[in-house]
């Protein structure tokens, strides 16, 4: 299973085509356009998230709702492609109009974004022609992929959530998701401006992001995805690029500005004796298998161990800040402050959701091509028959 996304930040429209689904899977415009509303939410977003509202409309591989089994493509529409049509169109300039009057050109490179070294790599002295890709406007589309692939998770049983843990320091009691099912947590996290379960943390983050945004700077933070339900023996210890929480670490770090991973209660194993770090393992007529801790995330020898895949990942304060770093012309090799081209001044609370479908994706994506999934209906079967196998094992 897999799909390409395609688009820039100010272009038409962002594309996917995603190629492996199973058939007969119940899909919605509707609850694709739930999470590209959630990705658009959250305390210290920028003027953008009020310009637009992301829809999806599902133009191939769907019929009356469920999936056919062949590609199904996705696009999201930018409403604000009315104002750079001449700018971003794809047909070439007319020989009688000076280039530097439409296309914006950019020679600045803004330093923590991929404009100076992507224009190196792609031969663009325009730096605009970078800019416009690596935005993080194209998880827009990966959320609308994920979403697709929570549909799938829920039909085989197995839930997922994401939640913000920690914004510029400030860290929310956790112990608050401790019992809670990922339904449970989900109901606390939608109701909360930083999708965070402490809602005494959440106050303080709201205040640090208002203030930050005064100064003119951003922040950075921590948010946490729990899978749910997923059976033990998913993913393999025999090759590197089969392992579950390597494919899980390569996903979270792809999303823009994320710079480190964990999973379970990760770093903190450093600091910690081997007695208190590996989950003991017990056995019940009722569960079968389980483990008394789960500090390794639900994961050993790049498997699953059936408890909750938990992992983590960090952003990177946003790069561009109302206060510019120092930067150089890539023409002129002049000194300058760094232009601003976004607003936020705090993306982790919509970076979560991001997470969220990402890690979604990949843990559908690793079922889909360990079992026969051509339809829905087998790979149910499948799926049941796994969890039943390995309780009895």
């Amino acid at each position: 299973m897999r799909y390409l996304t395609a688009g820039e930040s100010h272009g038409p429209q962002l594309t996917t085509i995603i190629e492996g689904l199973p058939s007969l899977l119940p899909i919605s415009a509707e609850a694709i356009n739930y999470d590209l509303k959630r990705r658009q939410g959250g305390h210290g977003r920028g003027r953008r998230m009020q310009i637009e509202t992301d829809t999806v409309e599902i133009v191939g591989g769907v019929r009356h709702g469920k999936t056919l089994g062949s590609p199904v493509a996705l696009v999201v529409k930018n409403d604000d492609w009315k104002h750079w049509t001449k700018i971003m169109g794809a047909e070439p300039l007319p020989e009688d109009v000076d280039p530097n009057e439409i296309k914006r050109q950019i020679s600045r490179p803004r330093p923590g974004h991929a404009d100076l070294v992507g224009g190196m790599k792609y031969g663009h002295r325009d730096l605009r022609n970078v800019l416009e890709r690596s935005s993080a406007r194209e998880t827009t589309v990966r959320v609308a992929v994920g979403s697709v692939a929570k549909a799938l998770l829920r039909e085989l049983g197995i839930s997922i959530v994401a939640h913000v843990t920690e914004i510029a320091g400030i860290k929310a009691d956790t112990t608050k998701v401790e019992g809670k099912s990922v339904n449970d947590i989900r109901k606390i996290v939608e109701q909360d401006p930083c999708y965070c379960v402490d809602a005494e943390a959440s106050s303080q983050m709201v205040q640090m992001i208002d203030d930050t945004k005064k100064a003119g700077d951003s922040i950075g933070g921590v948010v946490e995805v729990i899978v749910e339900g997923l059976p033990a023996g998913i993913g393999s210890y025999v090759h590197y690029d089969r392992k579950l929480d390597g494919r899980l670490a390569q996903a979270m770090l792809s999303i823009n500005a994320f710079k480190g991973v964990e999973f379970g209660i990760g770093f903190e194993m450093a600091r910690r004796k081997g007695s208190e770090v590996h989950d003991e393992i017990l056995w019940d007529e009722v569960d079968g298998y389980t483990r008394a801790t789960n500090r390794l995330g639900g994961l050993e020898g790049g498997m699953s161990t059936g408890m909750p895949i938990v992992v983590r990942g960090v952003m990177k304060p946003i790069p561009t800040l109302y206060k510019p770093l120092q930067s150089v012309d890539i023409e002129t090799k002049e000194p300058f402050k760094a232009s601003v081209e976004r607003s936020d001044s705090c993306a982790v609370p919509a970076a979560s959701i991001v997470a969220e479908n990402v890690i979604a994706w990949e843990v559908a994506s690793v079922l889909v091509n360990q079992f026969h999934s051509d339809q829905l209906p087998q790979l149910k079967a499948q799926i049941e028959e796994m969890r039943k196998y390995s309780k009895e094992f």
